[in-house]
């Protein structure tokens, strides 16, 4: 048995993770049984690699034996050793949230950070079939959607499982064969945490009732794939169909989403990277108001008339800034605006640079937002308009009107940036002290495709 799990783990690196053999490697090494056969196995056929250990020291003595058991089996093994002490409570506590969150975070936070420092290719972790389908059925009971039953990513950017396709049972008859200690973590007996209870008491049961379990699973999750590369070609080629890209701001059509055979279904698959929890929400931003908006942690979905705009969350407000007669550059989160004293306007003025007349000006002028009741005078329009009123012939979404900037002359708009002047200021035959005011943009936005 053990040979021929030592055979089956090489051609399976061959076939399938044949990167593995060119590449250097971190191995996650608990002390437990699977982590421990995983570095046996891996020693073996001569891969790259190092050993790396968290402590979480959430089990007092028994973590620090477990770390010194590490420790002695990379000397045995010839294999560099590193270990990380964690306080795991305490950042559980300072960031709000369960235990295994905070364990599970640390670890791979300080994997990513050992392997830049180490300039390790992959991080290899020892999650096999058994997990895999205790991992199905936490996503089950806790409701998901197609992804979350498609288990465990064998790889998953650099991170790399190459034991998924082996059962508890074989590796634990490889341990037994070729006399290999290892560690028990007594917190895995305990049932308070429901992957140990579907561990010892839900799959025992329904191992017995078909013993085949673990094979009809992985049928299943072939099948389970299939459907889900069927969904994400349908995606795509409705997304270029209902989805237009500006920035980094997504505008989805509603009228088009509507008129598709499931758009809960399309706005789940299109919307599901950005952190949206409340899909009932979401949908119904679909017949809501203009100005109506869901939130995740770092993004909004805002309803604006006939799209729904996908937008990053704005951090802090725009503060207000001054342009004193010295200064001759400022910096916004747009980009740059260049202040110049020039002799004439040879140079043509357009939506990103404007030439004004200085004497008309009372400095400091200031670059704010828009506020309620703003009125400007259009450059090239007869009258005064509604800032308002001038968004909207403008056709400007919410979003872009959050973030267009005024200059302003004590209360009077001098430029809508990047957009339109106000006549007040303009140039005029008589005037002296001319200013031309450019802005360069920190990122010209292009169309794409999403």
């Amino acid at each position: 048995m053990a040979h021929s799990l030592i055979q089956k783990f090489s051609n399976h690196i061959d076939n399938n993770l044949p990167f593995l053999k060119t590449g250097s490697s971190i191995v996650a090494l608990s002390g437990g049984l699977d982590s421990v056969v995983l570095a046996y196995l891996c020693k073996t056929i001569g891969l790259d690699m190092v050993f790396a250990h968290c402590n979480f020291k959430l089990r007092n003595e028994e973590s620090d034996r477990d770390a010194k058991f590490v420790y002695a089996l990379g000397s045995k093994l010839n294999v560099e050793t590193f270990i990380e002490n964690f306080d795991t409570i305490a950042y559980a506590k300072s960031n709000k949230c369960s235990i295994q969150v905070a364990a599970r975070t640390l670890r791979y936070q300080w994997f990513k950070t050992l392997s830049l420092q180490l300039k390790c290719d992959y991080i290899l972790t020892a999650h096999h079939a058994d997990d895999n389908l205790e991992t199905f059925f936490i996503h089950v009971l806790r409701g998901t959607g197609l992804e979350g039953l498609l288990g465990i990513p064998e790889v998953n950017a650099n991170v790399i499982r190459p034991l998924l396709c082996f059962s508890r049972t074989d590796i634990m008859a490889y341990a037994k064969h070729a006399n290999i200690a290892w560690r028990e973590d007594s917190s895995n007996a305990s049932v308070k945490y429901l992957r140990n209870k579907l561990r010892h008491e839900v799959i025992p049961i329904l191992k017995g009732i078909n013993p085949q379990l673990l094979q009809n699973f992985d049928k299943t999750i072939s099948h389970l794939k299939a459907s889900q590369s069927i969904i994400n070609t349908s995606i795509h080629h409705i997304s270029k169909h209902v989805i237009r890209q500006k920035g980094s701001q997504l505008y989805l059509d509603i009228e088009k989403i509507q008129n598709l055979d499931h758009p809960k279904a399309y706005m789940y698959e299109i919307l599901k990277n950005y952190g949206f929890t409340e899909w009932d929400d979401v949908v119904n931003l679909l017949e809501a108001n203009s100005g109506k908006f869901v939130m995740s942690e770092d993004w909004r979905l805002i309803k604006d008339r006939k799209e729904l705009i996908l937008a990053k969350k704005v951090i802090e407000p725009f503060k207000t800034k001054c342009i004193t007669k010295n200064d001759s550059s400022i910096a916004l989160p747009i980009g740059t605006l260049y202040i110049e004293k020039v002799d004439n306007t040879r140079g043509s003025a357009h939506s990103d640079c404007i030439y004004v007349d200085a004497d008309t000006l009372q400095f400091p002028l200031s670059v704010r937002t828009k506020k309620e009741g703003d009125v400007f005078f259009p450059l090239g329009m007869k009258g005064r308009k509604k800032l308002s009123k001038y968004f909207k012939d403008e056709k400007l979404s919410l979003i872009e009107k959050e973030q267009i900037l005024l200059i302003c002359s004590e209360d009077a708009i001098v430029w809508v940036i990047g957009k339109r002047a106000d006549q007040r200021f303009s140039v005029q035959p008589k005037s002296r002290n001319i200013l031309k005011i450019s802005l360069v943009l920190a990122i010209k936005e292009q169309k794409t495709n999403p």
